[in-house]
């Protein structure tokens, strides 16, 4: 796919900056989304929904604890693969933030039978049944593969947040002053309610929306050298495209087929799902959101604008206008450009040179704190973090914590050291 938009000789906008609230930000945006959806990504336009098997739920990238490989896994809003669909985890490397100097993609793809067949770049290959727990191994050893049905890890008071921005968007209706930045400017007792609604589903306590959702699930365990020749540095994405059937691509070709048509893409979790318009009228926000799906790297950065827009609207719910992670404190346009930035640049990063991960962001907020540091942890995400919480706090008042919507964890226990890693349905 080439290097990333903010590939470049200077560092990235937000990177320059330096820190200003130095927290870590999550990727549950569409938790916060009114039209709520069933993950992270689960919720999108109708192409997308039209066909499950292409609609991506969620994607987790992380660091094994020996050190020795990357472990990838991407969910599916279906219960199936499609042989219709290319099911692909890009992963760039480099020495800074911000920055990919050589790129690997991990592609599979199924067919009507499910038999998968999976490139690890020109690295290794594999074709056969990946549906057992202890997956398929490429023929040169050089990853491991497993394809079938796991439980959903992403959770979330879906209810309470739709509840929440339904009173953001009535009194949005009926008008807020807002500062010249684009910050509204909510009397007490709207937010009071905001909060007090994110914290319960109905009436009563937070419950998991999500809880006993089962979806098809694409994971991955691959050897570091064969993805970080760029640097320690690894930036993840996962993307779907349409192909013809599996059976029109040669069986067992060492070379990965070309890449189709794109579908839906993901990097971090539901960036698109609460930044492209979620105040905008359905057919508005879709139309957009499309053009989100199919836009390569180079193209990323037209969504900076859209993501500044949105992110001035969370920035007031606490009524403290410039308190949002990264943001200016003063009103004048550009207050939200530095995180917007960040945003658009849509890939998990992972330090690769660490086998502690705990703590989503752990790598641009290391690196937005002291440029060049790192903090230990790997970042990424590993599928027992919940990062609605997080990222949440972080839009709305900069911290890491104070704005819980009543949920710290799944139904069901999921591993990061033990291969499928996601847990049984």
């Amino acid at each position: 796919m080439g290097t990333h938009l903010i590939s470049n000789p200077q560092p990235a906008p937000w990177v320059r900056i330096g820190v200003r609230g130095l927290m870590a930000l999550t990727v549950t945006l569409a938790a916060l989304a009114p039209r709520a959806g069933r993950a992270s990504d689960h919720l999108d336009t109708p192409t997308v929904t039209a066909d499950p098997a292409a609609d991506i739920a969620d994607l987790y990238a992380w660091t094994s604890v020996d050190g020795r490989r990357l472990n990838l896994a991407l969910t599916i809003v279906g219960h199936r693969f499609s042989d219709r669909v290319q099911y692909v985890f890009h992963v760039g490397s480099g020495k800074r933030l911000g920055e990919t100097t050589a790129n690997v993609s991990i592609l599979c793809q199924f067919d009507a039978s499910g038999t998968a067949e999976c490139w690890a770049g020109g690295a290794d290959h594999l074709r056969g049944d990946a549906s057992a727990t202890s997956g398929l191994e490429g023929t040169n050893r050089r990853f491991r593969v497993f394809a079938g049905l796991r439980d959903d890890p992403f959770f979330n008071n879906v209810k309470g947040t739709r509840a929440a921005l339904n009173l953001i968007a009535a009194a949005l209706g009926r008008g807020v002053a807002r500062d010249p930045a684009g910050c509204p400017r909510f009397d007490e007792a709207t937010s009071a309610a905001i909060f007090d609604a994110w914290r319960h589903t109905g009436e009563g306590p937070a419950s998991n929306f999500l809880a006993g959702w089962t979806s098809a699930a694409l994971v991955v365990a691959i050897d570091l050298p064969v993805v970080n020749a760029g640097g320690g540095l690894l930036a993840v994405w996962a993307e779907t495209y349409r192909a013809g059937a599996a059976g029109d691509v040669e069986a067992g070709r060492r070379s990965p087929p070309p890449l189709g048509e794109p579908i839906d893409r993901i990097g971090r979790p539901l960036v698109a799902n609460a930044l492209i318009g979620p105040f905008d009228p359905d057919e508005v926000s879709d139309r957009r959101k499309e053009e989100y799906n199919r836009a390569g790297p180079a193209g990323w950065g037209q969504f900076v604008p859209d993501f500044e827009r949105t992110l001035s609207l969370y920035d007031g719910f606490d009524r403290q206008c410039g308190n949002q992670w990264l943001a200016r404190r003063d009103a004048a346009p550009g207050r939200y450009r530095a995180l917007a930035t960040l945003l658009a640049d849509d890939r998990l990063w992972v330090d690769s040179t660490s086998t502690v991960c705990q703590r989503y962001l752990a790598v641009e907020l290391s690196e937005l704190a002291n440029p060049g540091s790192r903090s230990g942890d790997c970042g990424g995400r590993t599928p027992s973090e919940g990062v609605s919480n997080l990222f949440r706090s972080l839009l709305i008042r900069g911290t890491t914590t104070g704005l819980e919507d009543g949920l710290d964890h799944d139904d069901h226990v999921h591993s990061s050291t033990t291969f499928p890693f996601l847990a049984p349905p």
